[in-house]
């Protein structure tokens, strides 16, 4: 049940990942810290909540028409899954106009986990 329930915020995260950047992605820039200075991390004060924090090894997008792969790399990522972003979008047929429907993304996100999970609604 818990699994479940990680695994559908997982995906909700991916998605909604997956719509700004398809809203955003060609007019969107990332930044990194310089070189030799560490990125600075915020962390709210949860004093007295119960949380669990996924273990999401994110990557960036390489460009702005690999949200879909992209995103379902990350989702992936909380499983235990490390899977080069270029080999899911040619899976996933993506091109320059981005990938055409969900329909093409669950079939690789069922492949890769090992099991018919995964349903596009």
């Amino acid at each position: 049940m818990r699994t479940a329930i990680f695994r559908k915020a997982a995906l909700t995260a991916a998605g909604l990942a997956f719509t700004g950047g398809a809203i955003a992605g060609p007019i969107t820039t990332a930044y990194a810290a310089p070189a030799g200075q560490p990125a600075v991390a915020v962390q709210a004060d949860r004093k007295g909540h119960s949380e669990r924090q996924l273990d999401v090894r994110y990557e960036a997008q390489p460009n702005f028409y690999y949200c879909g792969p992209a995103a379902a790399r990350n989702a992936l990522s909380v499983q235990g899954k490390n899977i080069d972003v270029h080999t899911m979008a040619k899976d996933m047929g993506t091109t320059e106009n981005g990938t055409d429907s969900i329909n093409d993304i669950t079939p690789v996100l069922n492949r890769e986990t090992g099991k018919d999970v995964y349903k596009s609604v």
